[in-house]
């Protein structure tokens, strides 16, 4: 592999949550809930045994082991991403499953040049921090061989809702989403995929949608999953202006949350989880 330093954009590719030991524990938990979501989308786009894959924005590696799994033996995924700390995570859980068909290469996949083309490129949760997706697309696009798929996983907010209303629930996901727009971050990215694939010259993308629901204990994956990610972001929260970490009290929201979803019987559903993919001509 060969390529250069330089970035299309100093925060392009840049994780906005960091890479914390906290944040590597709650991405892993994330994973294990998204993971089936995404690994439909990438069978559904064509991914099969013996492909070459650039997996971009790879973090702990999840969606690299995903597509390492899918193409098998014969195959092999290189995970990239701008994070030494969380390529250093990845490449030690690679070890750990004892996968010899990922590599991690700490880059700025739209501007590194591979040695090789690839018969796929994907991407979960990338496209929504970039400040130009557009852009980024066009610049992973160099990568695919003739034929070559793209395949992103994006979520947007637009769905996350509950019924009978869940207030601490509802109040929560308002201050992600008016979080991530205060910080330059897209909480609806997922259903601009379309838009974005077309502006990006690829041609228009077939696409499906996922969410965690359910009422009882079983809400209680999406409401964990929603209430960790809060917790996370409670200090941007208050810096950003949008509410002060006292008053989200990140330390019982989880409980709270559960507690009143119980109480009325709710049913409590998460952010919609898009796949889109497309093959270049």
């Amino acid at each position: 592999m060969r390529g250069h330093a330089s970035m299309t954009s100093e925060r392009q590719h840049e994780y906005e949550l960091g890479h914390s030991e906290r944040e590597l524990r709650r991405l892993a938990t994330q994973a294990a809930l998204v993971d089936p979501m995404t690994r439909d989308y990438l069978r559904r786009a064509g991914l099969r045994a013996g492909m070459h894959v650039l997996d971009v924005g790879s973090g702990a590696g999840d969606v690299a082991f995903l597509a390492a799994d899918i193409v098998g033996p014969t195959g092999l995924v290189i995970g990239s991403d701008r994070s030494a700390e969380a390529l250093d995570a990845a490449r030690a859980r690679a070890a750990q499953r004892g996968l010899e068909n990922v590599i991690f290469h700490q880059c700025d996949p739209a501007t590194f040049t591979f040695d090789i083309a690839f018969d796929a490129v994907v991407g979960r949760y990338v496209l929504m921090f970039a400040p130009d997706p557009v852009e980024m697309l066009r610049g992973v696009a160099r990568h695919l061989g003739p034929g070559g798929v793209m395949v992103f996983h994006e979520v947007d907010w637009t769905g996350a809702a509950s019924f009978p209303s869940v207030p601490t629930y509802d109040n929560c996901f308002r201050c992600i989403v008016e979080t991530f727009r205060r910080v330059g971050t897209n909480p609806n990215m997922g259903l601009q995929l379309h838009a974005t694939f077309v502006k990006a010259g690829l041609p228009a993308p077939s696409m499906a949608v996922s969410a965690l629901a359910g009422g009882g204990s079983d809400s209680m994956s999406g409401i964990d999953l929603i209430s960790d990610l809060a917790a996370t972001m409670a200090p941007v929260m208050e810096q950003m202006g949008v509410i002060a970490a006292s008053e989200l009290g990140p330390e019982t929201l989880q409980d709270r949350i559960r507690a009143e979803a119980y109480a009325s019987g709710s049913v409590v559903v998460g952010r919609y989880e898009v796949g889109a993919w497309s093959r270049r001509m």
